[in-house]
């Protein structure tokens, strides 16, 4: 049996599908082909982090020489892992690219996807109840929104960084860039509730396992800091229970939504791009085409000028 796609893998299959807008067939092609380099490196002791450049090649031969496969289906195989492996890099959730010397056409930039305010609502009203873990998926789920915050700077969040009083949360970006961002006010409410003895203080431990662990600002059933792991365990639990499917839902969705809304209410992209912590302006500016995009549509369905 093959095993599970890494959670990093899914990262990047959410993100083919609701920021670059791949249609449902291309993302589930790229799926087979990870499953498949997947499996085959499992078979040799290894993994999608662990692959070397030689493992790559080795794994191409095999489907070109071994399987028979054609060419361009070993073609499409090479995509798919310099894709996976650019946007691992780019994340930071690795600096190897073994499929970094694969000469593969780059396929075009497409627009982020964002979730409608109501289908952000349905999600943020999911976690019912008091429980600690409730409690938790709650806070959770309104700091990725309302932060804009990848999972990677989530799952890094510590004690020490976060002041409710003054409502400022520090972040730790790509390449340890540090920023503070502020926290809004449902945030703050789900994130002290967790803080809580009801919360957090209810999974405490006697002797905790690390002092990381213990820093931590959100952490696992275990009393362990939680993972990214189990943040897309989170997001993809609550996004089934409300109707939102995998190709709707993601991490990288909840940031895209955060920028789009706050482009959409009046937000200048300089402020944007200081919240998401975006080196480049550039990267950024994705938004303001989504935004302008919905203006358009709203402009040619309320306007009695604009739909003849």
């Amino acid at each position: 049996m093959a095993p599970a796609l890494a959670v990093e893998a899914e990262d990047y299959l959410g993100w083919l599908s609701n920021e670059r807008g791949r249609a449902p067939r291309t993302v589930a092609s790229y799926r087979a082909d990870l499953s498949s380099f997947s499996a085959w490196l499992d078979e040799r002791g290894t993994d999608l982090l662990g692959a070397s450049s030689a493992d790559v090649a080795a794994y191409l031969s095999h489907l070109r020489s071994d399987l028979k496969r054609s060419s361009s289906t070993v073609a499409r195989a090479a995509v798919s892992l310099r894709g996976l492996y650019r946007f691992l890099v780019a994340e930071d959730l690795t600096s190897n690219d073994p499929a970094g010397t694969l000469d593969v056409p780059r396929a075009p930039a497409g627009l982020p996807r964002a979730l409608r305010r109501d289908q952000i609502e349905m999600l943020l009203a999911s976690p019912v109840g008091d429980d600690p873990l409730v409690r938790r998926d709650r806070a959770m789920l309104e700091v990725l929104y309302g932060m804009g915050l990848r999972a990677s700077e989530l799952t890094a969040l510590s004690l020490g960084d976060i002041d409710l009083d003054e409502r400022l949360m520090r972040v730790w970006g790509k390449g340890g860039k540090e920023r503070i961002v502020p926290v809004g006010r449902h945030a703050a409410n789900a994130v002290k509730e967790w803080l809580s003895g009801a919360g957090r203080g209810a999974l405490e431990p006697d002797s905790w396992a690390t002092q990381d662990d213990a820093r931590a600002l959100f952490l696992n059933n275990r009393a362990r800091r939680i993972t990214r792991q189990g943040v897309w365990l989170v997001v993809r639990r609550h996004g089934d229970r409300v109707g939102l499917g995998r190709d709707q839902l993601s991490t990288h969705v909840l940031r895209h939504s955060c920028a789009t809304h706050m482009l959409d209410g009046g937000a200048d992209i300089r402020s944007v791009q200081e919240l998401l912590g975006h080196a480049s302006i550039s990267s950024t500016q994705r938004y303001t085409a989504v935004s302008q995009e919905r203006l358009t549509e709203v402009y040619r369905q309320a306007h009695p000028r604009a739909r003849y």
